[in-house]
């Protein structure tokens, strides 16, 4: 198992986005969840589903592509805070991605959510990647 699941989850999509991939395996945790129900919320996959057992427990994520040639939904993700270097905002200081084309994922008190979702509640928290 990786030391940090976030990366290891965005790397995971990215490389299947790359190859073309309808669906990409993911290890399951509870932050995990949470990252591919955001990313379902704001259209950037189909679905999601877990699957096997108690202790093995995966996710399957269904990636989005547009037109004939497969162009991925998903152009870009970056890991902004990292376990060496943690990055936090306030609820006046959470960045907009691409001038607000894209998603920051924010680790709230409240939960995790996007960076428009968190300005509007007044939360700030943990910028964990951004996605667009």
């Amino acid at each position: 198992m990786p030391s940090d699941t976030i990366s290891d989850m965005l790397t995971r999509i990215r490389n299947a986005n790359l190859a073309k991939h309808q669906i990409v395996q993911i290890p399951s945790t509870k932050i995990v969840k949470n990252i591919a129900k955001v990313l379902k919320n704001e259209g950037f996959i189909y679905h999601f589903e877990e699957i096997g057992e108690n202790l093995e427990t995966s996710i399957l994520i269904s990636l989005k592509y547009t037109g004939k040639n497969k162009k991925p939904i998903i152009t870009e993700l970056k890991r902004i805070s990292k376990p060496g270097l943690r990055v936090y905002a306030n609820h006046k200081e959470l960045p907009k991605v691409l001038g607000g084309i894209g998603v920051a994922i924010i680790s709230t008190s409240k939960g995790i959510m996007t960076d428009k979702h968190a300005r509007q509640s007044g939360l700030g928290g943990e910028v964990l990647c951004y996605i667009w």
